[in-house]
């Protein structure tokens, strides 16, 4: 009986002892709430993950009240939550906001020079095929043939000016995307289809329709126009003349027409003599393109062209710049020069802005390609 009686009390103590603990480390039910939580904060979320007790802690069935633990619990679960999603996005959600990164010229030439163009360069014919008299004069008289270590670098050149605009390319995309951002200021990508490259000067929607003889070239020329500071700040004037009230016209397609002019002169040969004396074709096609323009913007201002001029306007600029192509890149020379030492602009001040230029699928736009070869319409003093 005294043996019981002391295994009972004994069992009693200890039980005593168990419970005494328990209430040393947990509050009473009452405040149970401020001390579960409090204990929480200890604890980080991944262990809490891993234990199941947010998922016991939102549960009714082990007596927990919902509406009682529901404030910090419940938005402790949320953020774990959201950690999940971001590891099962792999981050793409993550930066689909986010602008991509910008391309330099020297980028983008380097992707063409990696790919396999095999087949675009079947197509081109690296320089104009002349017969009888023509062949003898242009012999006689002519160009200088290119140096035959600089045929490679020229084709290359030709051979991007048959490729298309892929919008499955990255670099394709990235591209455009620079033009956009640096013409604009915008911070951010946009769409590479919409109504917002038209307000940049292409016809439509589509980039990729407007390159007909000109190809990606024609992308290339205007990245190289905006990537390189002194150019910039010229492509961004000759870009608000673009959308003068009265003498707009659609940047864009004007400056693939130019392109188109580039090529012309390289294949017949009218850009030879400074590619042997600089022993580089694409800088100098590159330079060629951009005085072309610079000249284009200097005359439509100076000499009040508007859209209905475009055409006769680009027929006498090509015949210039084959016939003078040093004078260009003279002119070219001293406006960056100019631009260099913080000087005025060449192309002048716009006065008054007046109202909003019409966007450019609201004028009829001639290009070099669309003009007849023997108009006698208009004479234009360039």
């Amino acid at each position: 009986m005294n043996e019981n009686s002391c295994s009972f009390h004994d069992e009693k103590e200890l039980r005593d002892g168990q419970v005494e603990s328990v209430c040393a480390t947990y509050p009473s039910p009452y405040d149970k709430d401020t001390s579960a939580l409090r204990a929480l904060r200890g604890i980080p979320i991944s262990e809490l993950k891993n234990r199941g007790v947010l998922r016991a802690l939102t549960a009714e069935a082990n007596g927990w009240e919902p509406a009682v633990v529901s404030a910090e619990v419940l938005r402790a679960q949320e953020e774990w939550e959201a950690v999940d999603n971001i590891q099962t996005e792999t981050g793409s959600q993550a930066s689909a906001d986010q602008p991509g990164q910008l391309i330099s010229f020297s980028e983008a030439l380097q992707h063409f020079q990696t790919v396999d163009l095999s087949s675009f360069k079947k197509r081109i014919q690296p320089t104009i095929r002349r017969t009888g008299l023509a062949a003898l004069r242009h012999c006689l008289f002519g160009p200088p043939k290119l140096h035959q270590g600089l045929r490679e670098e020229r084709d290359l050149v030709l051979t991007i000016a048959q490729c298309g605009l892929d919008s499955q390319d990255p670099v394709h995309g990235r591209v455009l995307q620079t033009i956009y951002r640096k013409l604009t200021g915008s911070k951010f990508d946009c769409a590479l289809h919409g109504d917002h490259w038209e307000d940049l000067g292409f016809q439509g929607a589509n980039p990729a329709t407007d390159l007909r003889g000109a190809g990606f070239l024609a992308l290339l020329h205007l990245l190289y126009l905006v990537m390189d500071s002194k150019t910039l700040l010229m492509a961004q004037e000759i870009f608000r003349l673009s959308h003068h009230h009265i003498q707009q016209f659609p940047f864009c397609l004007m400056s693939v027409n130019i392109t188109r002019i580039a090529i012309q002169a390289l294949r017949e040969e009218c850009l030879s003599r400074e590619c042997n004396r600089q022993q580089k074709v694409i800088p100098v096609v590159n330079s060629f393109y951009a005085a072309t323009f610079l000249r284009l913007a200097h005359v439509w201002r100076t000499q009040q062209k508007t859209i209905a001029d475009s055409g006769f306007v680009l027929k006498e600029l090509e015949v210039l710049a084959k016939k003078s192509p040093r004078r260009l890149l003279k002119t070219l020379e001293i406006y960056l020069a100019g631009v260099t030492k913080g000087q005025a602009s060449l192309l002048g001040a716009q006065k008054g802005s007046g109202p909003q230029a019409p966007r450019s699928k609201d004028l009829t736009f001639t290009g070099v390609c669309d003009l007849p070869p023997h108009s006698s319409k208009g004479t234009w003093l360039i």
